[in-house]
């Protein structure tokens, strides 16, 4: 009778090269968000601060009536920037991905490349074009079209217009991601065996590319749900957000432990949207989070 040899044991060892992106991680990500879940579980101080005594007086505050309408409009706005992104990102995504190797880099660089400059920069660039007497406008009166001036500067629409333009770079580099690496022959048999165009789009280019399309609306909605500057730039504070919500908890109430507590409900929005993308794509790692 055989021996049957001792199979090894590989250890796992954590190379020295790695500990200080721990340390970091440790200081500047585990101990803030610690100390941020911490100040959700005590009370305002009248004056200023926050006091040493324990309550859940935040968490049952975020079921208020103030506080479910601003998460309402957010998921409102959040929704209707996802939706208007995908249906601007996707075609122009798949339509890029056709292109040559060449052209392909050349578009993706000009989509990037607005990110260069400071986003407050670029926003302040739109309110130039969409004030009464932007260069819109201006146009506009020019060639005779309309009589006066359009008021289309600090309203739910530009709000929307920025929104898009802020976050759309983020569905269309996810989205041709996806259509790049897609086997194209398989559109091609599908086309052999008899499908139409969009019967083929359906059944095989959406599901191949259906990851991206979920990566998409995830860098999409739960940014758009706290990008509060967009809010006051363009749309003058007339639709508060989360984000609205949280820096006004801080900055202006003073009160600290509610803006945590807000904090933590928006990152649990963001966990609830990485679950579900790793339940539609089957990824393990959840572009690194496990």
């Amino acid at each position: 009778m055989t021996a049957v040899p001792e199979t090894k044991k590989t250890e796992r060892r954590i190379s020295p090269a790695v500990i200080p992106m721990y340390i970091v991680t440790v200081l500047f990500v585990a101990l803030p968000m610690v100390y941020v879940i911490g100040i959700t579980f005590l009370m305002k101080d009248e004056v200023f601060g926050i006091t040493n005594q324990v309550t859940l007086k935040n968490y049952a505050d975020l079921f208020s009536a103030v506080n479910l309408k601003v998460f309402a409009d957010s998921f409102v706005v959040a929704i209707s920037t996802t939706v208007l992104t995908l249906l601007i990102g996707y075609p122009f995504a798949y339509f890029t991905a056709r292109f040559s190797q060449k052209t392909r880099s050349f578009i993706i660089l000009l989509i990037m490349a607005p990110f260069w400059i400071n986003s407050l920069l670029r926003l302040n660039g739109w309110i130039i074009l969409l004030k009464a007497n932007g260069a819109i406008n201006e146009g506009l009166l020019a060639l005779g079209i309309i009589s006066e001036p359009l008021k289309i500067l600090y309203n739910n629409g530009a709000m929307m217009l920025g929104m898009v333009y802020a976050l759309l770079p983020f569905m269309i580099t996810s989205i041709y991601n996806s259509v790049e690496k897609m086997d194209w022959t398989l559109i091609e048999a599908a086309r052999d065996l008899g499908s139409k165009p969009f019967s083929a789009f359906l059944r095989v280019t959406l599901p191949l590319t259906m990851p991206g399309v979920v990566a998409g609306c995830v860098l999409v909605f739960v940014p758009s749900m706290g990008l509060f500057f967009i809010s006051d730039l363009l749309g003058g504070s007339k639709v508060l957000l989360l984000g609205n919500l949280i820096k006004n908890e801080f900055y202006q109430a003073r009160n600290w432990p509610m803006g945590a507590t807000l904090s933590i409900a928006m990152l649990a929005f963001t966990f609830v949207f990485i679950i579900i993308y790793k339940k539609v794509t089957d990824d393990k790692t959840a572009g690194g989070l496990k």
